[in-house]
């Protein structure tokens, strides 16, 4: 999941291959039936088509495309994540009709978000772009993924069944660029039931998503004037919906984990002012074997140690305990301060950074990417 953004118009003025794994009468029975009004044009119950839903989906109002990842210099002796890295593109349809007669009118927003944790240094550094489609500045393709803003792209090729992406970012004010290349090991993931899922009690409250875990990443990390071969893993989230957060919800908490055996595990609660969950979900896949979804009432958090930012006043659970159907876990940040301001961009405050994935018994089994939203202020849609 994202950071939900406010409306910045005021700103800003071939045949596909159906991942087989979709039972639509199973997906019926297990979910409410959905209107034909009401949830949109772009979510309802149906199977995934790729290459296509790997692509843009311009009809719905909110889209994104995120990838977190651990990384270590390729030529360090020790081993241990060095860094970690978010990357996301975002897209946003705007109420300016499709038919408007300006060139000028801004049916679509794009942004972006790039971050580097330098765990050894403790720092974060980050960046964030906004423009309208279009105008040689912003594209999101539809039919595959084919991202840019400015100079910041990102594209994907091969086959469905091996999808390899290619990130590309250079930040002057963050201090860093990086060119990754991004090989799929495992298949798509769909979340929820095949790719639906429900982020809240109502019907429409719901999405298209689906993961793609332990990404194989290589590539060259430019940062404090030096250029560094890297590897590691990474994960990769693309959702598009038309309403995620119900009306009691002030934002969420999120864990997307690489586990060290191969596995891949999604938890996630939609979160009230008092703290308790209005809705929860998620996944766990194991190396080689089927997706579990769980079930809105079979995952728990349980915030742990908190940190105060400097800079928002904001309090942010830094560890947590986990509870899901693939047992219990905890969460624990690699650095403290991984707030993002963002104010400029999407029009929020959240908390999104590398960490460590540990069992019952303490010890690490993975690692990955937590996100807490709503801490500085409700998120508004």
């Amino acid at each position: 999941m994202r950071p939900s953004f406010k409306r910045r118009a005021v700103l800003l003025g071939g045949a596909g291959l159906a991942l087989p794994t979709f039972d639509a009468a199973r997906a019926t029975a297990a979910a409410p039936a959905v209107p034909a009004k009401g949830v949109g044009e772009g979510v309802r119950l149906r199977p995934l088509v790729f290459p296509a839903d790997f692509g843009a989906h311009p009809d719905t109002r909110t889209e994104w495309w995120y990838i977190t990842g651990a990384l270590e210099d390729a030529d360090a002796s020790a081993g241990g994540a060095a860094y970690g890295f978010q990357v996301t593109f975002f897209r946003s349809r705007t109420n300016v009709p499709d038919g408007h007669p300006s060139r000028f009118a801004a049916t679509q927003l794009q942004f972006a978000h790039v971050a580097l944790t330098d765990v050894r240094a403790r720092t974060m550094h980050h960046d964030q772009r906004i423009a309208r489609a279009g105008f040689g500045r912003a594209s999101a393709a539809t039919g595959d993924t084919r991202l840019a803003l400015g100079n910041w792209q990102l594209q994907r090729e091969g086959p469905v069944s091996a999808p390899r992406y290619r990130a590309q970012v250079s930040s002057e004010s963050g201090g860093f660029a990086f060119d990754f290349t991004l090989a799929a090991t495992q298949p798509v993931l769909l979340q929820g039931e095949a790719g639906y899922s429900r982020k809240g009690p109502r019907p429409e409250q719901a999405s298209h998503y689906y993961s793609v875990p332990q990404l194989s990443v290589s590539g060259q990390l430019r940062q404090a004037g030096k250029l560094r071969r890297i590897q590691g893993q990474a994960w990769l989230d693309h959702e598009w919906s038309n309403a995620l957060l119900d009306a009691q919800a002030v934002g969420w908490d999120w864990i997307g984990m690489n586990l060290d055996d191969g596995s891949a595990l999604t938890a996630f609660r939609l979160r009230r002012a008092d703290g308790t969950a209005v809705y929860a979900g998620g996944s766990f896949r194991p190396r080689g074997g089927a997706v579990v979804t769980f079930a809105p009432d079979a995952v728990r958090f349980q915030a742990g140690r908190t940190w105060r930012s400097p800079a928002s006043n904001a309090v942010y659970p830094v560890t947590w305990k986990v509870e899901t159907p693939a047992g219990w876990f905890e969460v624990v940040a690699a650095l403290d301060n991984q707030e993002l301001d963002s104010r400029s961009s999407t029009g929020a405050i959240y908390w999104e950074g590398l960490s460590e994935l540990k069992n019952s018994s303490g010890q690490r089994v993975g690692r990955g990417y937590l996100e807490m939203t709503g801490y500085a202020g409700a998120l508004r849609l």
